[in-house]
């Protein structure tokens, strides 16, 4: 299964409760009949701060995090190809701003438990270290890193996804350059202390120094996670 991702901004001259509003009550029931769609995740931006860590941020600006999941990628480009997403591209514009898109692989490295209840969803932007290759990022971040955070306390889910394509506005193919993201980080935790615990543990101490090995920036947004589909 592949995820089809959107950074998504507010257009200009919009309040943030408008774009949600519109984003979750109008948008979303569109994009919800997209064919071979299999779930669908708006995650809502409540919080920039580079919560718990210090590692150098990028300068993304971002209101929303869509989440698309398709069992291939032939299932994706049918559905963006379809009738039904012409409604939702003529939607789109309606409200949203500067949008960003991309195509990943999904690496659970720690299930996230259904019955847990209540928990803050973290999620981050990670840009490649200067001179190193996607499949060598890769390698790192799925290797060595992920048995780092695994071990981090209080955690309650932890997904990779690992771009593997990104277009600008819609349907224009972007570079590296024009798009500088390499992976989305998704953690769940109970709450935010939680988060601020598990940075301040020798799990931590051991993952954050390798990120800095691997990673250029990582930037951080807490969100709230509206399930569509």
């Amino acid at each position: 299964m592949i995820v089809r991702m959107g950074l998504l901004t507010r257009k200009p001259g919009s309040s943030i409760e408008d774009f949600r509003s519109h984003w979750r009550d109008v948008h979303g029931p569109l994009a919800a009949r997209l064919p071979g769609l299999r779930r669908y995740h708006q995650n809502h931006v409540v919080d920039s701060r580079q919560l718990a860590i210090d590692h150098a941020r990028g300068t993304w600006s971002i209101d929303g995090i869509s989440e698309l999941w398709f069992d291939s990628i032939d299932d994706m480009h049918r559905a963006i190809s379809s009738d039904a997403y012409r409604e939702v591209a003529q939607d789109h514009v309606r409200f949203v701003g500067n949008t960003g898109l991309i195509t990943a692989e999904q690496n659970v490295v720690v299930p996230l438990d259904a019955a847990a209840g209540p928990l803050v969803k973290r999620m981050s932007i990670l840009t490649r270290k200067r001179g190193l290759t996607s499949e060598q990022f890769k390698s790192e971040w799925w290797g060595f890193h992920a048995d780092a955070v695994k071990k981090f306390p209080n955690l309650m889910g932890y997904t990779q996804n690992f771009v593997t394509d990104r277009s600008a506005g819609l349907g224009k193919p972007a570079s590296d350059e024009e798009l500088p993201i390499d992976g989305m980080v998704e953690m769940w935790f109970r709450s935010v202390a939680d988060i601020e615990a598990a940075f301040r543990s020798s799990a931590a101490n051991v993952s954050q120094t390798h990120a800095l090995s691997f990673i250029e920036e990582i930037t951080t947004f807490l969100v709230e996670t509206h399930e569509v589909v």
